[in-house]
């Protein structure tokens, strides 16, 4: 992809060194490519893919649900139903990638129709504790201004409307409530992907696959030297740049480690897969418009909150439900089973053996994962879908996610089930650890690196930015960047 493109020279002293070399094929990279790219036409930028075609990890959109995170339905956002700042803030990050995308398809490079489908966010829960849940977070969301669509009921015959899987074959007696939020979303961050590394190339940028960064190294001059292997040729190669970008998924601890930033000292990885049942099933498929998430089991991790999802790739529907857990040592879904262990140190086994010890629940929550039985699997599926035969559904294997261990000078080190931008005191190097909710927020995570590395070009960069990332106070309406 772009391999007759030279690689552009730099834009100031020394013509052979690049402005920023990007590291990872994946949305992150692709967003900061994109937002380079229009923000600073003359730089000369290079992004550099392990993989033979880029969003093949975690972008890939079979490797993972598509939901455009906006805390609509997502109750690991909220465990306190009282609460809603967490939910407002991701409603917000949301509102900004699609003001971003939208800027962007106004300037004819970005089609919202081929990534982004509406679908309505729902929450679903069964039994009178989860439904005085949901009625309260409910009654707390719809006091703040991005959820005031938002609806609640507790009458089957308007969910059987909502969702109509959810009811079909469900024991009369069973008590159930759903809320619905119409402005939700269904993302395929792959043709995202794609999207925005077209923009990097139509600026003259560099995007090159089967290329594997193998080590990172700043000179006196302040200068990386960025080393790496061409995976078609089997040389080496070598550039020079004033600013690195470690969006590498999983690998992006293991490179940060190699690059000498002292800010990830005492950080570890801790992966965890994820496998789906999907369904192509014309029938079923037609009848399941929505996504829909319930509460997470005892013990699971957050982004295990189980849901059944509408999905459109490549112009086919399809139902996605799920995520049952998996554990590999591999910290990409195509990485190498040692990857863990080449991030081990001295300084962060202490975290990971804490993280293990703090979280037996967790640890407990795996296992019966990993030795659940099929059947067991499935039953899963008729939670939701009470009436699903398993004749229409496989199950596939998603991607794989490096969640973050940090360091706690009290408790040795604590699980973080976000996402973080790590940046070098300096402002040359930044990297991206951790998990969801950090594709559907993307663009507020680029604006944030902006913010940090760049902060000499605020004024230059200041009307592009206002177009496109609006501070809050210039944001437009979100209906007003509807898709096409």
């Amino acid at each position: 992809m772009n391999e007759t493109t030279p690689i552009r020279p730099g834009s100031g002293p020394g013509d052979d060194i690049l402005d920023a070399v990007l590291i990872g094929g994946g949305i992150m990279s692709a967003t900061l490519g994109a937002l380079l790219s229009t923000l600073a036409p003359d730089w000369s930028i290079a992004l550099f893919e392990r993989l033979g075609e880029p969003a093949a990890e975690s972008s890939h959109p079979w490797n993972n649900a598509g939901t455009g995170h906006s805390g609509l339905c997502e109750l690991n956002y909220m465990p306190d139903p009282d609460d809603g700042a967490k939910a407002a803030e991701i409603a917000d990050q949301f509102a900004l990638s699609r003001r971003f995308w939208s800027a962007l398809a106004h300037r004819g490079e970005l089609d919202p129709a081929t990534f982004l489908t509406p679908a309505p966010h729902v929450t679903a829960v069964f039994g009178e504790p989860d439904i005085a849940y949901l009625r309260q977070r409910y009654a707390t969301l719809r006091e703040l201004p991005a959820f005031t669509g938002m609806e609640f009921t507790e009458d089957r015959a308007v969910i059987a409307q909502w969702a109509p899987l959810l009811v079909r074959g469900r024991a009369d007696g069973e008590a159930m409530a759903a809320t619905r939020h119409t402005a939700g979303t269904d993302i395929d961050f792959g043709a995202l992907t794609r999207s925005l590394l077209a923009t990097m190339k139509r600026a003259g940028n560099a995007v090159r696959m089967h290329r594997e960064i193998t080590g990172l190294s700043r000179g006196k001059d302040g200068l990386w030297t960025v080393r790496g292997r061409d995976l078609d040729s089997g040389r080496g190669f070598v550039v020079r740049t004033r600013f690195v970008f470690v969006g590498a998924g999983g690998y992006a601890l293991r490179l940060l480690q190699r690059a000498g930033v002292p800010e990830v000292r005492g950080y570890a990885v801790f992966p965890l897969g994820a496998q789906f049942l999907r369904t192509d099933n014309p029938e079923v498929v037609a009848e399941h418009h929505a996504k829909v998430y319930s509460r997470a089991a005892l013990g699971a991790p957050p982004m295990s909150v189980p849901h059944l999802d509408r999905r459109e790739v490549d112009g086919a529907g399809a139902l996605m439900f799920g995520p049952y857990a998996t554990f590999s040592t591999r910290l990409l879904r195509h990485g190498k089973l040692t990857d863990l262990f080449t991030t081990l140190r001295p300084h962060n086994i202490v975290p990971l053996l804490a993280v293990g010890l703090r979280n037996l629940d967790l640890v407990r929550y795996l296992v019966t994962e990993l030795l659940a039985s099929p059947r067991r699997k499935f039953a899963q599926l008729q939670r939701f879908y009470p009436t699903a035969d398993p004749t229409d559904w496989t199950l596939i294997q998603a991607g794989q996610r490096a969640q973050l261990v940090k360091p706690d000078r009290k408790r040795g080190g604590t699980l973080e089930f976000g996402t973080e931008l790590v940046t070098g005191a300096d402002g040359t190097i930044a990297g991206l650890l951790g998990a969801s909710p950090g594709a559907s927020i993307a663009p507020s995570i680029m604006r944030d690196l902006l913010d940090r590395c760049f902060p000499e070009r605020r004024h230059e960069w200041a009307r592009a930015l206002t177009e496109l990332l609006p501070e809050a106070g210039e944001q437009r309406s979100v209906t007003d960047y509807a898709p096409r």
